[in-house]
């Protein structure tokens, strides 16, 4: 099911909303932005807080004002799976929705996150009439599709020690650094990136300890710092 717990606030204008340009939304007709802003619900979930739950129903699609999320599905081992990681700008559930399925995903803040909820009436009707926003949806799908096939081919002919450089690498790309310029822009803890990885967290634990004494990076709690984004490169086998 969908969270209650929420604490309601005011809703930000969809034209002149700071993510517009990075979302699905970037070349929607000024019309339907106006009709998203009457009618979508605006929420804070606290850092932990479940935003929808897998196996349940969608009623809409969320995007993401401020803040980060993961997604992450339940193995048949009864063990969490992080799939995705999104952020500022990003839509959700919307895979569920336009398939007329449940939601194959949880979906956690993973720090205090401002989101917008449109309704799927509204969303869909969008959909058939603006053709711009359709296609948008198109190319996001297709990019999820890609990103999966790459993900199961590094899965299957990658090792670890090289799978875990290149998420650190993702997480980089994704997140950014704090100020400093070195910080990841993300508290993981060592579960969350070894369920990234595809590997255990004594693993994960094991090779973060070697890419430190690699000069790599620096571990200070949750806190990552990438000091040598080239080697970790190399060793992620990245092609340039």
């Amino acid at each position: 099911m969908v969270s209650k717990n929420l604490i309601h606030e005011g809703s930000p204008v969809c034209q002149t909303c700071a993510q517009k340009n990075s979302s699905v939304f970037c070349k929607a007709k000024v019309e339907y932005l106006s009709e998203i802003t009457g009618q979508k619900v605006s929420n804070t979930f606290k850092k932990g807080q479940t935003i929808f739950n897998e196996g349940s129903y969608p009623f809409g699609v969320f995007c993401i004002n401020s803040g980060k999320v993961k997604l992450t599905h339940l193995g048949d081992d009864g063990k969490e799976q992080i799939i995705r990681l999104l952020k500022g700008g990003d839509i959700i559930g919307y895979r569920a929705l336009l398939s007329g399925e449940r939601y194959s995903a949880t979906a956690v803040a993973l720090e205090d996150t401002h989101i917008c909820f449109i309704p799927k009436e509204l969303f869909i009707h969008i959909l058939k009439n603006d053709a711009a926003l359709t296609f948008e949806m198109m190319k996001l799908l297709a990019d999820e599709l890609h990103k999966t096939e790459l993900k199961m081919t590094h899965l299957a002919q990658k090792p670890v020690r090289e799978r875990l450089a290149e998420i650190l690498l993702f997480i980089e790309e994704t997140y950014g650094f704090e100020e400093d310029g070195i910080t990841l822009n993300v508290r993981l803890s060592r579960e969350e990136i070894a369920n990234l990885v595809g590997t255990a967290t004594e693993s994960t634990i094991r090779l973060l300890s070697e890419f430190k004494r690699d000069n790599m990076v620096e571990l200070d709690g949750k806190k990552i710092k990438i000091i040598n984004q080239k080697k970790l490169a190399k060793t992620a086998n990245l092609q340039d």
